[in-house]
């Protein structure tokens, strides 16, 4: 299968590693991946600062370059929720634009349906607290939040942790509260995105959790600058680096 690796801003400025260790992956599990150069952002941090018009072009933009793809990955729960949840407020409906949502594809999502488990083996020494990106949980569906009860739910990055030997995972009490980053919402309400994050570290760190992971490394960074400045000896790693390092050697 070709798919296009589609990289997020904030990884390609912050955490390039990110991008570097879901191209291992992906190619480790024997994908041809491609990396169009001509790609930019998908828009969300215009939708989300009100600048609409702005996003538009971007999401257009978005839909030129990926529409030759099978398949789009992206190791981002929040840019995968902007392009499936929210191009369609944004662009009219049409085949391409239908496609493009139905082939964008978060990364722990993508190798959970798309790769069989034996492809992923491996092994991690420790206990791995998982921080659920707020878009992942409540827009993609991707784990059971504590206001829906029903059915059983789809949770790729915990199937994908479990596949590993020696790993524990340990929830802290509040599974599924959020990290307190919230894109523009840290920098409005910086106090309240503090003390979020600080709630978010100590809950972590009762649970015994030595790295904590999330589909999303904007809430991994917010919170890895909180640990640094409390002096919290917490890890903080991407499902895409945790799941390449694990497996890059299973022996």
């Amino acid at each position: 299968m070709r798919v296009a690796l589609f990289v997020p801003c904030y990884v390609d400025q912050l955490r390039p590693s990110v991008a570097h260790a879901t191209l291992a992956l992906l190619e480790r599990c024997g994908f041809d991946v491609d990396f169009p150069e001509a790609q930019t952002c998908c828009g969300q941090a215009h939708l989300n600062s009100g600048g609409a018009r702005d996003a538009r072009v971007l999401a257009t933009r978005f839909l030129e370059i990926f529409a030759p793809y099978e398949k789009i990955v992206c190791p981002s729960a929040s840019c995968v929720a902007t392009v499936t949840q929210h191009y369609g407020d944004l662009l009219p409906v049409s085949p391409e634009l239908l496609a493009i949502r139905a082939k964008t594809r978060e990364l722990s999502a993508f190798l959970a349906t798309e790769v069989p488990s034996t492809a992923l083996r491996g092994r991690w020494q420790g206990k791995i607290g998982i921080q659920p990106s707020c878009h992942g949980l409540r827009e993609l569906r991707q784990g059971r939040s504590t206001e829906r009860r029903d059915g059983h739910p789809f949770d790729p990055l915990r199937n994908l942790l479990e596949n590993l030997e020696g790993a524990e995972i340990v929830d802290p009490v509040r599974t599924d509260e959020c990290c307190g980053f919230g894109g523009a919402f840290c920098v409005e309400e910086p106090g309240v995105s503090r003390l979020m994050g600080l709630d978010r570290l100590r809950d972590h760190e009762r649970a015994g959790a030595s790295v904590v992971t999330s589909s999303d490394v904007s809430c991994l960074l917010h919170l890895e600058g909180l640990a640094r400045r409390e002096r919290v000896p917490l890890e903080f790693r991407h499902v895409a680096e945790l799941l390449e390092c694990a497996t890059r050697d299973p022996s």
